[in-house]
Parts: C-alpha cells; structure tokens; sequence
C-alpha cells in the first residue's frame, strides 16, 4: 500500500456508481420505477412526479426518506417496487474483484438502498462473497447517508474504527459526516452536479474518477488520486 494507506484496516465503498461505473446508470431504471410509485401514489402524471421525487431527494438524503416523512409509506414495498430492475447492464470485473480481494483488512459495503439489491448488483458484477459485512439503510433504521446518525450506526453495528477506515463515495456530501469521523475519503467523480453538489476540498481526501483504475493502480503502488 503507498504510504497515506499503509494504516486502513477496513475499506467501505458505497454501492452505486462506486461498484459499478457510472456509464451503466442503473439508477435511470431506478429512477423511472421511483416516478412510477409516486405517481400512482399521489394519483398525479409523470412529470409532477419527478418534481417530488427530486425535492425528497434533495431535502431529506434520499426520495424514500422524503416518502416516508411526508406520505408515510412502507419503506419495504418501496425498496421492493423500485430495485426490481433489469441488471443486464452490469458486467463482471475481474480485475476489479481481485484488487478488492487483495485488500489487507476487512471489506464493506455501505449503502442507501437495501441488502436485496446491493447483493444483486454485486452478483452481476461478479463481487457477490467478497465484502464482510453490508450494512444497508435498513440497518440504518431508514436513516440515510448524509445523515450523522447513518455513520454512527456504521461504526457501532460493524464495529469498524473511523480512524483506521477508508470510504469510497461518488456522492461528495456523503463524505462530510465520514471524515468528521475520522476516516479517509475517496470521491469518484462521475461529472454529474448531484455527485458534485455540496463538494467541499476540506472533506475530501482523495479524488478519482472511478474505482477500478484506481484500486488496481493501488496493487502496484501507481500514483492516480489528485490529493
């Protein structure tokens, strides 16, 4: 490991556009299936529908802690309507699978969707068995990345130590509460303004523009991050 590494025992990469590039932008399904739900909730057309959803989103972290404070609804059908996408778009990874394989220490994945989908998404990029532990926004209690409670749950569930864990995150205002904790960040920036927004130099450690390249330079010692 080059040196600013050499003392992370435990690597934690979020899922989406993390795991997988962005170029595959599962969430468009996602995003498409969100709409659906919303309108047939509010009995409204598709384009007003999309005006919520991206408000919750903004305001509260995530559309379903939006749905879920204003609306009240079920978080499980939810989560079970929207993830149920097609996943032909993700391909295995190889390389990717054995440079976290090669990792020293423990592997998670942390997430604001549910185990479900992240071990889906995983299998279909031939990463399902390498992470210890996943810990998802129902081991949250629902409470999702940025929000300090989402870390603190983290930590005390997976037992991890702040001070010694790298986080990986395409989303830059999830890193905030992660280096108040301690831990090392990672931003991959895919170029798009909601990964960017509330980007902040101070809370950000690391930035690359995806995971595979970066991660596979680590095994080798190759300098690609822009500190």
């Amino acid at each position: 490991m080059p040196p600013e590494f050499s003392h992370i025992d435990h690597w934690v990469f979020d899922l989406d556009n993390v795991l997988y590039p962005s170029e595959c932008d599962l969430f468009s399904l996602i995003d498409i299936k969100m709409g659906q739900y919303i309108a047939q909730m509010l009995d409204c057309d598709i384009g007003e529908a999309r005006k919520v959803q991206k408000a919750y989103f903004h305001d509260h972290g995530t559309t379903l802690a939006g749905l879920m404070h204003h609306h009240g609804i079920d978080p499980h059908e939810f989560l079970d309507f929207v993830h149920d996408i097609d996943m032909s778009r993700l391909s295995h990874a190889p390389d990717l699978h054995s440079a976290i394989a090669a990792l020293p220490g423990e592997k998670l994945v942390f997430t604001n969707g549910d185990k479900p989908y992240a071990e889906r998404v995983l299998e279909n990029r031939g990463l399902g068995g390498l992470f210890d532990q996943i810990h998802d926004v129902l081991a949250c209690d629902l409470v999702p990345k940025p929000e300090t409670a989402a870390y603190h749950s983290l930590v005390k569930t997976t037992g991890i130590d702040p001070k010694r864990s790298l986080f990986v995150e395409d989303m830059a205002r999830n890193l905030r509460p992660a280096k108040d904790l301690g831990m090392t960040t990672i931003w991959v920036n895919t170029g798009s303004e909601w990964g960017a927004r509330d980007h902040a130099p101070h809370f950000i450690d690391h930035e690359i523009p995806d995971l595979e390249s970066w991660i596979t330079g680590l095994q080798t010692n190759k300098e690609n991050v822009t500190s």
